[in-house]
């Protein structure tokens, strides 16, 4: 009875082990496939018009001043900087055109 239920432990062993190394041989394959063709459109696509092929441009919430005006009511006189949200500081934000890219 025991020799059955370890032949069984073997057997799944070897299946989940070949389908977790097909896997891993999948994923890296696809990945390269993606490197190569983005690597091509890179050459060939034009710069993204609103960024200006850079990636990013300056914060459209804090026009690059990386804080922001805010009270947590309605009182001009408790009106206190906060952190950008948006940039989170950074005065700039990921182009939202070409996501970062530069091209379209």
């Amino acid at each position: 009875m025991n020799r059955g239920l370890g032949t069984w432990a073997n057997g799944a062993v070897v299946i989940l082990g070949g389908v977790f190394t097909l896997n891993i041989a999948s994923t890296a394959t696809l990945k390269a496939l993606h490197f190569a063709s983005e690597k091509k459109r890179k050459k060939v696509a034009l710069p993204c018009l609103v960024c200006r092929g850079k990636g990013f441009y300056i914060c459209k919430l804090c026009n690059g001043n990386a804080t922001i005006a805010w009270s947590p009511m309605y009182d001009p006189i408790a009106i206190n900087p906060c952190l950008c949200p948006t940039c989170e500081g950074n005065r700039v934000q990921r182009c939202l055109n070409c996501l970062g890219k530069g091209y379209d």
